[in-house]
């Protein structure tokens, strides 16, 4: 009687425990990683959902600045997340996807413009575009600034790009302006900063960091901690 008794002791134990155990346990026979393919689903979908509004303002460039600047620093986190959880490919694909001519389309300005106008720039006023090729060895850059077709500004150089961090380094480059004047510039649409050109005389070199790309537009946060927008130049 006694033996019986623990038994159902036991049982009972099992079954109210049982109540509590996480999830993961209870659905052991779900076959892969079923916590992550939801994760996944998750991230994916939020990252489409501000892609699209991101289009749009891309085309329309009437979408509201500040919902436009909260979707580029959304997409920035979410796709942080996307490369912790899948790795290198994505930066890969942004890589493979970056070939081609971009139109400078929307930019906060560096954090020391920010700070001077107590404000964000937001869609660019000027024709700025940059020009990748990723499928040359070394990698290839090109970004100019015009007044109608004369390109006020122009630069071309070479750049490697960091799988782990889908980073841009620029390696070296030739420049059409005084080194002052290019900086100043620069520091204008987001992608550099004032000290850029003091950097690379001490051999420390421009960069910034690519968020994404596709087949219609492109994100990156520059080195002087802008945010910009591109649409691709078919």
């Amino acid at each position: 009687m006694k033996s019986f008794c623990q038994i159902i002791v036991c049982l009972a134990f099992v079954k109210t425990t049982a109540a509590f155990a996480p999830k993961a346990i209870l659905t052991r026979r779900i076959p892969g990683n079923t916590n992550l393919c939801v994760k996944q689903q998750d991230y994916d979908e939020k990252i489409a959902t501000n892609k699209d509004f991101l289009r749009k303002a891309a085309v329309t460039k009437c979408e509201d600045a500040e919902e436009v600047f909260n979707a580029l620093e959304d997409l920035e986190k979410l796709m942080r997340e996307k490369r912790k959880n899948e790795g290198e490919k994505v930066a890969q694909q942004v890589l493979d996807n970056l070939t081609g001519e971009w139109r400078l389309i929307f930019t906060t300005g560096t954090k020391k413009t920010q700070d001077r106008f107590k404000t964000k720039i937001n869609y660019f006023p000027l024709k700025a575009i940059q020009a990748f090729d990723s499928t040359k060895d070394p990698m290839y850059i090109e970004n100019a600034i015009y007044a109608g077709d004369f390109a006020v500004i122009k630069f071309k150089g070479d750049f490697e790009f960091s799988l782990k961090k889908s980073k841009i380094t620029i390696l070296g480059f030739t420049i059409n302006l005084k080194k002052d004047e290019a900086a100043k510039i620069g520091a204008s649409t987001g992608l550099g900063s004032e000290s850029n050109v003091k950097n690379a005389e001490k051999g420390k070199k421009a960069f910034f960091n690519w968020i994404s790309a596709d087949a219609d537009i492109a994100t990156a946060r520059g080195g002087g901690g802008g945010i910009a927008l591109w649409q691709k130049i078919e």
